[in-house]
């Protein structure tokens, strides 16, 4: 999940902060970020709603941060 790792330092937060913000331990975090673990489905979207992006996003599954469609839009 390097794109956590991009987002995470794009917002200038630290592990703890992120930590501290979502209650996900930051050992975690840094497991998720290093490709160690995967989050079950319940922590990303909690970080993906944290973050306002996409589970793809955050899974490395494309480079478009914005959930589709965008919050508030019906298809």
């Amino acid at each position: 999940m390097t794109n956590l790792r991009k987002i995470r330092k794009k917002r200038r937060l630290s592990q703890i902060k992120l930590q501290i913000e979502t209650g996900i331990d930051q050992s975690l975090i840094s497991k998720y970020e290093r490709g160690e673990r995967q989050p079950t489905a319940q922590i990303l979207m909690l970080l993906a709603d944290y973050f306002h992006v996409s589970t793809d996003y955050l899974l490395d599954r494309t480079d478009v941060e914005a959930p589709y469609p965008p919050k508030g839009q019906t298809r």
